[in-house]
């Protein structure tokens, strides 16, 4: 019987949306109609298992599934003993602390002695003992931005986006208590088998997140240039560099990371290179 990984996905939402679209973009293959609880890709030995977040964890400690992709916050929350595979990079929040708009706060001191009202209270409890704070945590699932206008709480611990969400319900962010993404776990005990099949397809992941990080740049310069701009725009190893018809001109091909662009880019034209393009890389293997 071939050997397959269970990876527990988020049956809806956007972290199930984005999970999905990584897989895809991997090159596997499968179908997960709307309501579908499990699907098996018809090109690689993974069977998917379609779960609420909270309780991804679990299934993955207890065995019923080999990986996860769920939000870091969901993990640490739950606490169990498994293991972070892959910083997915997607899926991107923050946890924070939350009091109504006209409150004066200076400083995580306004919790003392107050309510708090939040779906996370492990990661709340531990933040407020490592600044020395007593305060009392209200667990509640759901709407918790509504806790300070029913009266249950003087602010809330919640996950936050953009913000709208608080703005809408007259609070403020004050305090960020653990930023988090979406996260690929496994049980540290896994067969070694399972293990080769999880390898190659971190490999795979890999070779995606590091294409949408990263651009494939061309640019002319004169040959006189060609060594400063080199040490501008260094490649993986260093820069390809091509002859052009044009007598004393060159082409030079590299890979510019995203976060460096446009600062790189002025320092380029600073240098003299001409018809720079810029084109998106699918799959980056390094």
């Amino acid at each position: 019987m071939m050997t397959k990984l269970k990876i527990a996905v988020q049956k809806s939402g956007r972290l199930s949306e984005e999970s999905l679209r990584l897989i895809k973009e991997c090159g596997i293959k499968f179908n997960n109609g709307k309501g579908t609880l499990k699907a098996e890709a018809s090109n690689f030995p993974i069977e998917f298992l379609f779960l609420r977040d909270d309780d991804i964890p679990g299934y993955v400690e207890d065995g019923v599934a080999d990986l996860g992709i769920v939000g870091e916050n969901v993990l640490v929350e739950k606490s169990k003993g498994l293991e972070i595979n892959k910083r997915l990079g997607f899926s991107k929040c923050r946890l924070s602390l939350a009091i109504p708009k006209g409150e004066k706060y200076e400083g995580i001191s306004y919790f003392e002695g107050k309510n708090i009202a939040t779906s996370y209270p492990k990661l709340l409890g531990d933040y407020l003992s490592k600044q020395g704070i007593n305060a009392d945590i209200h667990e509640i699932s759901g709407s918790v931005e509504i806790a300070p206008g029913i009266g249950l709480a003087e602010g809330i611990c919640d996950i936050v986006s953009s913000g709208s969400t608080l703005f809408m319900n007259g609070l403020k962010e004050v305090d960020v208590i653990f930023n988090s993404e979406a996260v690929l776990v496994s049980s540290p005990d896994m067969d070694p088998a399972k293990k080769d099949i999880l390898n190659k397809l971190i490999f795979r992941i890999d070779a995606v997140l590091n294409s949408k990080n990263n651009k494939y740049i061309l640019l002319n310069a004169p040959n006189d240039k060609v060594e400063e701009i080199i040490g501008i725009l260094p490649g993986m190893r260093s820069p390809t560099v091509l002859p052009l018809a044009q007598e004393g001109w060159s082409s030079l091909h590299s890979v510019i990371n995203e976060d460096e662009f446009w600062e790189r880019i002025e320092k380029l034209k600073e240098a003299g290179a001409e018809g720079i393009l810029v084109v998106p890389i699918e799959k980056m293997i390094k």
